[in-house]
């Protein structure tokens, strides 16, 4: 059989490669480079600790992005002087390595691809992800549990750290509720296409007539609040409660009351806190996550009066995946139809594939 030409998949690896680049404003991106790290070397950096970390955050997140550009940019032109060399030694392993390494070029180029489609307002924020459970019982608690891990496991496979603000445990296993961040820039645009209402159908590990059990919990993703935001929030609106720390089975981990419950009254949203053995912190990690609801209720506000959230697939209560592991065993997104077979790769964090098809589905919305 004669050999495919590669030409044209490299021409318009070379056109895309041309948009991203146009997109990403890769001079732009040089620029905030030397401007950061100018203030990166200031012998005063540190004096103020929550500005040098988002300086050098910065700073650390751009090198990584102009980095990956260009490798990608010098792998795709070293692809044509790959095949030209097969095809002028008529060489058929340098031709297999070079239809290998064009593969593996195209689902690079079309991952990066993606990343272009994170324009809206609050796209580049870190993420805050609430998880909490739904109908299902001990199931969906167990199932609530299962999802916090995968996307805590989805961000440490990409390097991007994250914070645990609040767990509240079931009483026999799993979850009632979670509350943590992804610290990386584009968390929110990434991650916020995971919203929505998940389903698990499986044997249950814990009916001991061993019958098929569908449970639900529900991921809400919010944009972590800046100082630019501007939420106010009246202390005579607040009800702040503490109370002693316990983690599962009721054991208690702290001694001391430090952890944070604040209630909004005007608007009857519930935000704790309890990672922290100090009450202070608590109480800022609790006001941090109340921010970001309120911005999130505002902004909502400000869509619906535009008629902005009609039908948009996005809302706390919708189901959008199903995640099966009796009798058959599949995850697969309701609104892209994109699914795998293996649920235990999906549960172990591995959900790439199902974040770029619905950022992929939303932009085409949105057009």
């Amino acid at each position: 059989m004669a050999a495919v030409d590669p030409s044209e998949e490299l021409k318009n690896l070379d056109s895309t490669m041309a948009s991203i680049e146009a997109v990403l404003d890769l001079d732009k991106i040089r620029a905030d480079i030397a401007t950061l790290e100018e203030e990166a070397a200031a012998p005063t950096l540190w004096d103020d600790v929550a500005n040098a970390q988002k300086v050098t955050s910065r700073l650390s997140f751009l090198q990584g992005e102009l980095r990956k550009v260009e490798n990608l940019r010098g792998r795709v032109e070293d692809l044509g002087v790959l095949f030209e060399l097969a095809e002028a030694e008529d060489d058929a392993d340098t031709r297999v390595e070079a239809e290998a390494e064009l593969e593996s070029v195209k689902k690079a180029v079309e991952e990066l691809e993606v990343r272009t489609l994170l324009s809206g307002e609050y796209d580049a924020r870190e993420a805050l992800v609430n998880i909490r459970a739904e109908a299902g019982g001990v199931d969906a608690a167990d199932f609530a549990e299962q999802l916090m891990r995968m996307y805590l496991r989805w961000a440490e496979r990409h390097g991007y750290p994250t914070e645990v603000y609040d767990t509240s445990y079931a009483e026999e296993a799993g979850i009632k509720s979670a509350t943590f961040t992804v610290k990386a820039p584009y968390a929110y645009g990434t991650l916020s296409v995971e919203q929505g209402t998940h389903r698990l159908v499986r044997i249950s590990p814990f009916d001991n007539q061993g019958r098929r059990q569908t449970s639900f919990a529900g991921v809400e993703v919010l944009p972590v609040v800046e100082q630019s935001d501007h939420v106010d929030i009246d202390e005579n609106d607040l009800r702040i409660d503490v109370y002693r720390a316990s983690g599962p089975g009721g054991q208690g981990v702290n001694t001391t009351d430090s952890a944070v419950r604040i209630t909004h009254l005007p608007t009857g949203v519930v935000v704790s806190c309890q990672n922290e053995r100090s009450q202070i912190q608590n109480k800022a990690s609790a006001m941090n996550v109340l921010q970001a609801k309120l911005l999130e209720r505002r902004r909502q506000e400000e869509r619906a009066a535009m008629d902005a959230l009609k039908d948009s697939g996005s809302s706390w209560g919708n189901q959008m995946r199903s995640y099966v592991l009796h009798p058959y065993q599949m995850v697969k997104d309701l609104r892209t139809e994109h699914e795998v077979g293996n649920p235990q790769s999906v549960l172990d964090g591995d959900i790439d594939g199902f974040i770029e098809a619905g950022i992929r589905w939303r932009k085409q919305r949105e057009s």
